[in-house]
């Protein structure tokens, strides 16, 4: 019997694309979770174990701004996941409807928006809602509601919110697309048989359209989950690296990038930034693993 014949074709393919992404990818993810490890003392570099983490979890001038970056992090995550998902699931169920005219320029519309800059969408939003120079007031007020219009990214009570709600209307062009692209998979002979028991219109939808398409809304939400936990470019670009007012709009990314590198008067700490980013490395590890294995668990309980 002959050995098995090594493809050495399909190496050579592969090594361009897995030297790169080893560059730029594991070598600095494990980088990363080395400098967590050590310590500079006397200006010399110092194996200190957990003793980072320690800080970063107990030590309270640490713990206070770590807890209240997670905290808004996940406030950012679930806004997306309440608004931008199902705003995407349903936009992409009205423009898959055959008759729709126009559908391919409404796609282009809604998705334009997600090939922007952060900075070019921060800088713009900061404008548009300033209350001195901004064309928010004068829309309110043309419809009746000026008396509702507020500084919304200068209070610390809406600044994140706001945030999340431009980040939603930047991104629900991807949902809609993954969306969209599922439901036209739908084999057009299950919804011939819906029609012959008369499932038809909204019905359809929900009984037959929604429960094939839960896989790919399955996707979307892990794929939103590690969006918003390696989040940093809108709030820096909106409300700078201190995520103002009084930290309101402070994420992981941001408590990184200031602990890292430093800022204005803060000098950067490179062990602890990396802390930091290994904690973000882990909460995002844990969840695609709790999202993994609940598929798989669902998986093998239909596969008989």
């Amino acid at each position: 019997m002959k050995p098995p014949r090594i493809r050495w074709h399909i190496l050579v393919f592969l090594a361009p694309a897995l030297l790169v992404y080893t560059t730029i990818m594991i070598f600095p993810l494990f980088n990363t979770l080395r400098l967590a490890l050590f310590d500079e003392v006397d200006q010399a570099r110092v194996f200190v174990g957990l003793d980072n983490f320690r800080t970063l979890f107990g030590d309270p001038r640490w713990s206070a701004s770590f807890w209240n970056a997670l905290g808004n992090n996940f406030w950012f995550f679930v806004i997306h996941m309440l608004v931008q998902n199902p705003i995407g699931i349903l936009l992409a169920a009205i423009l898959s409807h055959p008759r729709l005219r126009f559908a391919a320029l409404y796609r282009t519309a809604i998705f334009v928006p997600t090939i922007l800059s952060f900075v070019i969408v921060g800088f713009a939003w900061k404008l548009i809602l300033s209350p001195i120079w901004g064309i928010a007031p004068e829309m309110m007020d043309s419809v009746g509601l000026g008396d509702f219009f507020q500084p919304w990214l200068g209070l610390e009570g809406t600044a994140l919110t706001t945030l999340a709600l431009i980040s939603v209307w930047q991104f629900v062009g991807i949902p809609l697309m993954l969306i969209y692209a599922a439901l036209l998979s739908i084999p057009e002979e299950i919804l011939e048989a819906g029609e012959c028991d008369g499932i038809t219109g909204a019905a359809a939808f929900w009984k037959i359209k929604l429960p094939l398409i839960l896989p790919s809304i399955g996707i979307i939400s892990i794929l939103t989950f590690v969006g918003n936990f390696n989040a940093f470019d809108l709030i820096y670009a909106a409300q700078g690296a201190l995520a103002g007012p009084d930290f309101s709009t402070d994420i992981l990314g941001t408590f990184m990038y200031r602990t890292f590198f430093g800022f204005q008067l803060q000098l950067g700490d490179p062990h602890m930034g990396s802390a930091i980013a290994s904690a973000m490395f882990a909460i995002i590890l844990i969840g695609v693993c709790i999202y993994l294995f609940g598929i798989q668990t669902r998986l093998r309980r239909y596969q008989f």
